[in-house]
């Protein structure tokens, strides 16, 4: 194996990590805000992962898979926020667990 081949596993695991623990917090959070953070990380972390192996394996897409990166980075989060905070505004319920926004430290 080149060290090319090497560090495209490496980065396709780190994508398909980020990817497999979005869905299980998908699955196991228990309120919306909780599951908008976890489908933001698989969103942005594990695409940016399996676009590096792409670009990686393949050179001929890498200049492709870096602007794609740079916009899924740029955009994801920022959509994220704007979707929880859409959701709180329409009286979605939190998990008292949770809820920062309740009860303010003291």
């Amino acid at each position: 194996m080149n060290p090319a081949e090497i560090l495209s596993l490496i980065a396709l695991l780190f994508g398909l990590f980020f990817s497999l623990v979005g869905m299980i917090g998908l699955v196991r959070f228990p309120d919306v805000y909780c599951r908008i953070h976890a489908s933001g990380k698989v969103a942005t972390l594990g695409l940016v992962g399996l676009l590096a192996a792409s670009g990686l394996l393949m050179p001929e897409t890498a200049l492709k898979a870096v602007a794609l990166a740079l916009f899924v980075v740029i955009t994801s989060p920022v959509a994220s926020h704007a979707i929880a905070s859409a959701a709180y505004r329409q009286g979605v319920p939190v998990d008292p667990r949770h809820d920062d926004l309740a009860h303010p430290p003291r």
